[in-house]
Formats: C-alpha cells, structure tokens, sequence
C-alpha cells in the first residue's frame, strides 16, 4: 500500500532532525566540545530540542501510517502532519532563548495537541470504526 502521506511526512521529518543534528555539530566544533556539552547551556539547549523531537516523532509518524492506512489519505492529516513539523521547527528556535520563549510554548503545545489528535483518531478508527465511513470490521481481529 503507497502511503504518500506517511513518505512526505517520514523524509520532512528526517530532514528536520538533520537539521536539528547540524545545529548540534556546528555548535559543537565551535566550542570544541567532542562529547557531553562542555558546560555549554546552549548546546545543551540544542542537544535537548533534538532529543525532545526524537522523542515525539517515532509515535507520530506510527500513527500517521496507521491511521493513512486506516482512512485512505485523509487530507487532515496532510495539514496536520505539516502543523506538527512547523511546531517543531518554532521548538527548536524556542528552546535557543535565555528566557521562556512563545516559539518553545507553542511547539511542544501544538506538538501535545497533535499526538492527542492523532491518538484520539486512532482510537475511534478501532472503537467507533471508521473507513470511508463505514464501520471498522473487529470481528476479524486477532491477538
């Protein structure tokens, strides 16, 4: 099964974390840190937004594909596949700032609303069962 949803967001989201992994590099050959921060808050800070984001994503991009597959590519997820890597990129931004920054505040919000979304969806596909609008077969269902 072609799930164009789940590709499109799986390569923007590898993109992100070589991104979020260069800002770590860079930072770390300026101030010749080879492991750990060196006592650096920034890279610490960096090293934290891009271990944050590896955090959430594996779960998001397994719900993505699931409930892809689930609801034939509904264009919800498109957008919010694109709202979740947005409000990653506005983390990451946030979490350079000295002081509590609106950027972090709405990444990890937006990135929480996301996973209940997408939980919640995958939840009512299996419960209140949904594909194109007919009820999910869970007579068939194996453990």
């Amino acid at each position: 099964m072609f799930l164009p949803i789940t590709l499109t967001f799986a390569a923007a989201a590898a993109l992100l974390n070589f991104w979020l992994a260069m800002r770590v590099s860079r930072l770390r050959m300026s101030e010749k840190v080879l492991h750990g921060d060196g006592g650096s808050a920034t890279l610490t800070k960096r090293m934290r937004a891009q271990a944050n984001y590896v955090e959430y994503t594996p779960f998001i991009l397994i719900l993505t594909a699931l409930i892809e597959m689930a609801w034939n590519s509904p264009t919800w997820l498109w957008v919010l596949s694109l709202i979740y890597i947005v409000a990653r990129i506005a983390h990451a931004f946030g979490m350079d700032a000295d002081h509590p920054a609106k950027t972090r505040m709405f990444g990890i919000i937006v990135t929480w609303m996301v996973v209940l979304t997408l939980s919640g969806a995958a939840l009512y596909t299996v419960y209140a069962g949904t594909e194109e609008g007919t009820p999910a077969d869970t007579t068939s269902a194996t453990v």
